[in-house]
């Protein structure tokens, strides 16, 4: 599990801005990884799966209960943005879940974040607000956005 989970913390490391608080550590990533009902997914350089040593330029990880399931993370290097890894990844997450019978997908993420375009474009829509959940950015508190696609 190793070599995924450095793969993982590198491009977490450099995709969220430490400002707000949103990476996770190791020891979060390790500790979901064990769950039965959380999935990862990584992307190469082409938004494929990447093979045995190919670099990882993105991930998603999910986790599922009952017939619905969340995106937890979504992250692509931030030199690897503009090329579509992160839209291969969110279908990918969408296509897994459809697959695994559910029925509705969440997400939440950052007001300001500019994935809600992305998040929109796939019909993800906005369903809830949890007002000042970000406190630690720099431009003081921001709201957590809930979207949600029904499959």
């Amino acid at each position: 599990m190793s070599a995924p989970l450095d793969a993982v913390m590198a491009v977490m490391e450099a995709a969220f801005d430490p400002c707000h608080g949103e990476a996770w550590t190791r020891a979060q990533l390790a500790d979901a990884l064990t769950l039965r009902s959380t999935w990862l997914h990584l992307a190469g350089p082409d938004g494929a799966v990447p093979g045995a040593g190919d670099p990882v330029s993105g991930f998603a990880l999910t986790r599922a209960v009952l017939d619905e399931e969340e995106l937890l993370l979504l992250a692509v290097h931030p030199a690897m943005r503009g090329r579509g890894i992160g839209r291969a990844l969110l279908d990918r997450f969408v296509a897994a879940a459809r697959a695994r019978g559910a029925t509705r997908l969440f997400l939440e993420m950052r007001e300001g974040n500019p994935a809600q375009a992305l998040y929109r474009r796939a019909g993800f829509v906005e369903i809830g607000r949890r007002r000042d959940y970000y406190r630690h950015g720099r431009d003081g508190p921001v709201d957590a956005i809930t979207f949600a696609l029904s499959c």
